[in-house]
């Protein structure tokens, strides 16, 4: 295991400002890597090294697969791969999505957990729904620090708040504090430090995990060994979804390894219920066209009782698509927080 610090920092929605202010205060002999998932997306270059590395002193860049780790170094995830640590240098995958993200927060804070245990320092910014709260939960279990910015500074809480709920993290800070309370962590981190807490069995679960990111086969390490078979299935692939028990939350993972927190999942069942909504609409629309155009040929071939037939049909039809034109036009995509809210306002 590695005895030098690594920072590891995950970001979402206001994540840009973010990062420029942090990286605006870090000093320029910055005695640790750091490494950032920032979402991106996915089919889009990205300027971000250009961005943070015009706020501060320390060089910024997407690493290539296999770069040498260095002190004082911002490595940042790049559009549509996975950033991932490895002993002495930089991993970049095209691993399975994890919350329909790569490059995932959690896919990135799980193997620092992993390779530098005691070491690793891990910082959650603002962000919507809770990439990072798994990742962070590990970094904590094996000994790590956890840091998460305070909701009440982020631009956007619900990350920060949903780290807090699953993580007993060590430092609450705004982002004004994050920089100089990174600075002393690193400076005065001493070799040896062991408060692992990971039984075998979460240490077994963390390894298949950073392997599924690694583009390792998720089947082959063993991915349904991670839980118990849900009645659910991945929205992305339509696999069965093993659902994973992870201190108070729950996560859900398929066979071909894509993962979802909770929270994550309620969102993309809820939009294929829109999804689904809007194709009977397409059909039943669909039938409606056909039956007047086979009303319409009867009707010039002087069938007229089955051609006024047809368009009955094709009425009643497009009346009952009504209902589900209804559905489409009222479907939300839920969160937690939208539930929670709404049952509050109610």
């Amino acid at each position: 295991m590695p005895q030098s610090p690594l920072i590891v920092i995950g970001a979402s929605a206001g994540g840009i400002p973010a990062l420029q202010k942090l990286c605006s205060q870090l000093p320029p002999d910055f005695p640790a890597p750091i490494l950032i998932v920032q979402h991106l997306q996915a089919d889009h270059p990205s300027l971000l090294p250009e961005i943070l590395g015009r706020s501060g002193p320390l060089p910024t860049r997407h690493p290539q697969h296999g770069e040498a780790l260095q002190s004082g170094v911002i490595y940042l995830a790049p559009p549509n791969h996975h950033l991932l640590v490895e002993p002495g240098y930089v991993a970049v995958t095209k691993g399975p999505k994890e919350n329909r993200s790569r490059p995932s927060i959690d896919a990135l804070f799980r193997s620092a957990a992993y390779l530098y245990g005691p070491q690793a320092i891990g910082v959650v910014l603002t962000g919507m729904l809770d990439d990072g709260s798994s990742g962070l939960y590990n970094i904590k279990r094996r000994g790590g620090i956890a840091i998460v910015q305070d909701p009440l500074d982020a631009e956007f809480d619900s990350m920060p708040r949903s780290a807090l709920e699953a993580v007993d993290v060590d430092y609450v800070v705004p982002l004004i504090d994050l920089a100089p309370l990174l600075n002393g962590l690193v400076r005065n981190m001493h070799e040896g430090r062991e408060t692992n807490v990971m039984n075998d069995e979460e240490l077994q679960r963390l390894e298949i995990e950073v392997g599924i990111a690694q583009q390792d086969s998720a089947l082959k390490l063993g991915v349904t060994k991670l839980g118990v078979p849900s009645l659910l299935t991945c929205p992305e692939c339509h696999g069965v979804l093993v659902q994973i028990k992870e201190g108070k939350t729950m996560r859900y993972r398929c066979h071909t390894g894509h993962a979802y927190t909770g929270n994550v999942l309620l969102s993309e069942v809820s939009k294929s219920v829109e999804d689904k909504a809007y194709q009977m609409l397409r059909a039943m629309e669909e039938e409606a066209i056909l039956l007047r155009t086979l009303g319409e040929q009867c009707k010039e071939a002087g069938q007229l009782d089955q051609a006024q037939a047809l368009f009955t049909k094709a009425d009643e039809v497009l009346t009952t698509s009504e209902s589900i034109r209804d559905l489409a036009l009222g479907q939300e995509r839920l969160s937690v927080e939208k539930v929670v809210q709404a049952t509050a306002d109610d």
